[in-house]
């Protein structure tokens, strides 16, 4: 098996990258949605010294244009379409190449349905992500779909939901190219608690 990629996302402050930085994680998530409790500007993140990570710039409403300024500010290696973008707005945002695009598995009933959806997307993204809810994101809870380890996805994907150090375990078998870390990493909204993503990656390293 290959290393899960890590990704923590909802960054807001240069100290909590030079941490993530500094333990190896792979992607840092900045979330330029602006009603998000870790809401932070294109400019801050563009000034804040970019090493080896790579950036993933998240995005809900915005229109191609401003994404595409945003990149260039923030100094962004991909985005994330947190909003139910169509397959033309991922093609056009860099497809295969720069996006991934978010998926919510408790819309639908069926995992055939699921897949078929995911299958439309398949061509026009780098990576998919699966999340909890049936919308939007910062739910704080694991994803509620009995049939998910069902879906054999075309495309690696990440898995988000409340992940943190009490239930990443029950994970790491999932299939998931990857894990992305927000809320269950946190000891308020936008502050990372560096105790819990050591426990994490203790989890997951050892």
């Amino acid at each position: 098996m290959s290393r899960l990629l890590i990704k923590v996302c909802g960054l807001t402050s240069l100290e909590d990258l030079k941490f993530c930085r500094d333990q190896g994680i792979d992607l840092t998530g900045f979330i330029f949605h602006p009603s998000s409790p870790r809401h932070v500007s294109p400019k801050l993140v563009g000034s804040w010294e970019k090493k080896d990570e790579l950036r993933v710039g998240v995005f809900v409403e915005h229109k191609p244009e401003e994404i595409l300024k945003t990149i260039d500010m923030a100094g962004l290696d991909l985005i994330q379409l947190h909003g139910g973008q169509d397959r033309e707005t991922c093609d056009l945002m860099g497809g295969a190449h720069r996006v991934i695009r978010t998926f919510w598995p408790e819309r639908f009933e069926l995992v055939q349905d699921f897949m078929a959806e995911l299958d439309a997307f398949r061509h026009v993204c780098r990576y998919f992500l699966f999340d909890a809810g049936k919308n939007m994101g910062g739910h704080g809870r694991s994803i509620a779909s009995p049939w998910l380890k069902q879906a054999a996805s075309p495309r690696p994907y990440l898995l988000a939901g409340g992940l943190g150090p009490d239930n990443i375990a029950g994970v790491l078998n999932s299939g998931a190219a990857g894990l992305d870390l927000n809320s269950g990493v946190e000891s308020s909204p936008g502050v990372k608690s560096r105790q819990r993503i050591m426990r994490v990656l203790n989890i997951i390293r050892r």
